[in-house]
């Protein structure tokens, strides 16, 4: 049996504007159903890095959380720190940023509470059915909250091809471990041009893998668990990490990952992609390059792969914008993710994502038809 995903266009009116329409999707989609009074809710979702603006507009954001509220739930708005050193690798940058960015309490309001610490650490290791990994480190307040709704800003991605709910679940909700695993099979390596020998990788790390005998920090491979603690300790960012894991395995670790977030969440979950300023690219980055699609519309389900297939579907139905990173594909009907990103198989974590038991590709699309007046 298909899974329903709902379905609103960009259509707005003196009738009903698109808040509004965001609110009716996701009572239809069940959002009310799934929180009972006193419950914790986490509402998980990418804060945008500096400079970049694709991100789903924090007043959307505000209609979940009033939803919730309404329901008796307690939400809080969660992300979690990168993998990478840069603007939002530990949680007292990245909760600034995301204020920047427009999450405030006085907007969303709700509390912004960071899912794996103060440093990316604080996860717990959960027990997955899957092909490449038998469990996977989620963090701590994803595991603890009593409901996942998750946002996510639907658009294409250099590694994936596009990047949906099932990105924002495993990439989204893991430990700097975990986004390790996912991204490396290897542990990081230190650039001596930019060691500086402050020590401060060698008070970091819990395993006494860092050595500074030779002038400059080595990682002795051997010791080294992958935790990710030196990487964003290192001020001058000589610890790098090994992009090394090809896209195809990154895709189905992904989909591994997605089932650990999930974890105690049967019947307690929410999806909503936003098909807007659909950009060629990640939102880590301080940028967003021009959509290469026009808005699409508002999806939710309780399906991560029935969601991110469909939104897959009518991005690739859409007439494809001119003068922008997309150089083939721009038909409808072509393949507008391949336009961009012409080596990556994206249909691997829809697939794996189906194999191992995260949903169904099979999708009911319903439609959000138009409110009718009230006199």
């Amino acid at each position: 049996m298909a899974t329903k995903v709902f379905f609103a266009d960009m259509r707005a009116g003196l009738r009903e504007n698109l808040h509004t329409k965001l609110e009716r999707l996701t009572q239809m989609a069940g959002l009310p159903a799934i929180v009972q009074p006193g419950e914790l809710v986490a509402v998980k979702m990418h804060f945008g890095e500096k400079g970049g603006h694709a991100y789903i507009r924090p007043t959307f954001v505000r209609r979940i959380i009033d939803q919730v509220k309404r329901a008796g739930g307690k939400p809080f708005l969660t992300d979690s720190s990168t993998l990478y050193p840069g603007e939002r690798k530990e949680a007292v940058s990245a909760l600034t940023c995301a204020i920047e960015n427009g999450f405030a309490y006085a907007v969303v309001n709700a509390p912004l509470i960071m899912s794996d610490g103060l440093r990316g650490h604080s996860a717990r290791r959960v027990a997955v059915p899957g092909e490449l990994l038998k469990e996977v480190d989620i963090g701590l307040e994803i595991l603890e909250a009593d409901v996942l709704i998750v946002l996510s800003h639907f658009k294409c991605h250099e590694l994936t091809g596009f990047g949906g709910a099932i990105k924002n679940l495993a990439m989204g909700c893991s430990s700097r471990q975990g986004k390790l695993e996912q991204h490396s099979t290897v542990a990081p390596t230190v650039s001596t041009k930019h060691c500086t020998t402050c020590g401060a990788c060698l008070k970091a790390c819990a395993h006494g893998a860092i050595d500074l005998s030779s002038g400059k920090a080595a990682i002795d491979t051997a010791l080294c668990t992958g935790c990710g603690r030196c990487i964003t300790i290192c001020e001058p960012q000589a610890i790098r990490i090994q992009w090394n894991e090809e896209s195809a395995l990154v895709m189905k670790k992904m989909a591994e990952y997605a089932l650990g977030a999930l974890y105690g969440k049967t019947g307690q979950r929410l999806f909503v992609n936003f098909i807007t300023q659909v950009s060629p690219a990640c939102d880590c980055y301080g940028h967003s390059d021009a959509p290469i699609v026009p808005d699409i519309g508002i999806l939710a389900s309780t399906d991560p792969v029935a969601l991110d297939q469909a939104c897959a579907d009518l991005v690739n139905l859409a007439r494809g914008l001119p003068d922008t990173a997309m150089q083939t594909g721009h038909e409808p009907g072509c393949d507008k993710f391949r336009g961009v990103h012409p080596h990556i198989d994206w249909e691997i974590q829809l697939e794996h994502g189906e194999k191992v038991g995260l949903g169904q590709r099979a999708y009911e699309l319903v439609k959000l038809m138009p409110e009718r007046e009230k006199w």
